[in-house]
């Protein structure tokens, strides 16, 4: 699976069309992901799409999204997982373990600190 995160800065965009960076990574069952980074020149939603097309992705993870880019992606087989929230680690993390759906916040993911035993 090659998956697709819209980025504005190192979160996901809150827009598609002000997607000024992208995360490719390919997910495989068995193999670590491998991830690259990509700077796009400016934010365009169709150079965006030209991009999803020209490298085959499979799934795109975005903010919000104007529905004839939704309809066009979904005609082109792509999936959309969209109006998600959070910072691209933290998105990308639930992503991997399968509970990243529509619509969700994905908060940060806080440390466990040892509680203090009362003697």
């Amino acid at each position: 699976m090659k998956i697709l995160l819209t980025l504005l800065e190192d979160y996901i965009a809150p827009r598609f069309d002000l997607t000024t960076k992208v995360i490719i990574t390919e997910a495989q069952q068995g193999v670590p992901p491998t991830s690259r980074t990509i700077l796009l020149p400016g934010p365009s939603s169709d150079e965006l799409c030209s991009l999803i097309l020209k490298e085959n992705i499979t799934l795109v993870v975005c903010g919000g999204i104007e529905e004839r880019h939704y309809q066009y992606l979904c005609w082109k087989k792509i999936e959309i997982i969209d109006r998600v929230i959070g910072s691209a680690d933290c998105v990308l993390h639930s992503l991997i373990n399968g509970d990243l759906q529509p619509g969700k916040v994905v908060r940060e993911i806080q440390p466990s600190t040892p509680s203090k035993e009362k003697s």
